[in-house]
């Protein structure tokens, strides 16, 4: 436990976490898509116990009464809406979505996310970092989806992010934390909030950005495809909470030999 720390009782309770003046609960961030229908996100939202939901602005319909509308299963008044600029290979794109999502939703903030290629995903950090600058000028309080390079994070929350949320690994792959040397750096030097964005795949890859000192986790496949959705969700909200303990309870050391549980000294 970080020095000065106190054990409060548990986290769902006493462990919050801020961002842009928004404080929140739990640190499992949701998505929208890939689910069999609303319905099923919803009841997935439910399980997962999360208090921000992530929207696909060019994919989710918010709007069109003639076909089924997202806020009629998910309220926005009881999640937080988190526009995002998924598809978007420009920034000139990401800044019109979210432009246009601020004009539907008053949404201010958003999460900003632009795409190098559409077979990595990987985020293309230079426009990401121009176009951030563009939002953050007009006003956006804007979560940034980015590599895991130190260097980089630190160029955006220098740039005026609200969040720095570094991948784990690929979009949609499911391989986990593959790097977790440069997502400890990433925590250690930033002020704002850091949160694992893509590449979770199961429970145990929740607990290990978590066991790092992330803040939260945003996934949407590892739940949505998974065989029961619902029964993931309420997984990945368990491992967030257990990782999150075991980063604050401070693991033990690791050792090249054994150490005994009990004393080997004074046996009859």
């Amino acid at each position: 436990m970080p020095a000065g720390s106190a054990y409060l009782g548990p986290m769902s309770q006493a462990d919050t976490w801020t961002v842009a003046g928004r404080t929140f609960s739990s640190r499992l961030i949701v998505g929208t898509g890939k689910y069999r229908d609303y319905a099923q996100n919803a009841a997935a939202a439910e399980a997962s116990g999360a208090e921000i939901v992530t929207v696909a602005v060019r994919r989710v319909n918010l709007t069109d009464p003639g076909q089924p509308v997202l806020t009629d299963f998910l309220d926005p008044k009881r999640y937080t809406y988190l526009p995002n600029t998924a598809g978007c290979f420009t920034g000139e794109d990401a800044v019109r979505t979210l432009r246009l999502a601020r004009e539907a939703g008053d949404w201010k903030l958003v999460k900003l996310e632009v795409l190098a290629d559409p077979k990595t995903l990987f985020p293309d950090m230079e426009e990401t970092l121009r176009s951030l600058k563009l939002l953050v000028s007009e006003g956006f309080e804007v979560m940034v989806y980015c590599t895991d390079d130190p260097v980089y994070a630190r160029k955006l929350e220098d740039a005026g992010a609200v969040a720095i949320m570094p991948l784990g690994a690929p979009i949609g792959s499911g391989l986990g934390v593959q790097n977790p040397v440069n997502i400890r750096l990433i925590v250690e030097q930033s002020k704002v909030p850091v949160l694992v964005d893509a590449g979770v795949g199961t429970a145990s890859d929740a607990a290990v950005a978590m066991e790092l000192g992330c803040d939260g986790v945003l996934m949407n496949t590892a739940i949505a495809e998974a065989r029961d959705p619902v029964l993931m969700a309420s997984a990945m909200k368990h491992a967030v909470i257990a990782g999150r303990e075991a980063y604050l309870a401070g693991r033990m050391k690791k050792r090249l030999y054994a150490d005994p549980s009990s004393p080997l000294a004074g046996l009859i």
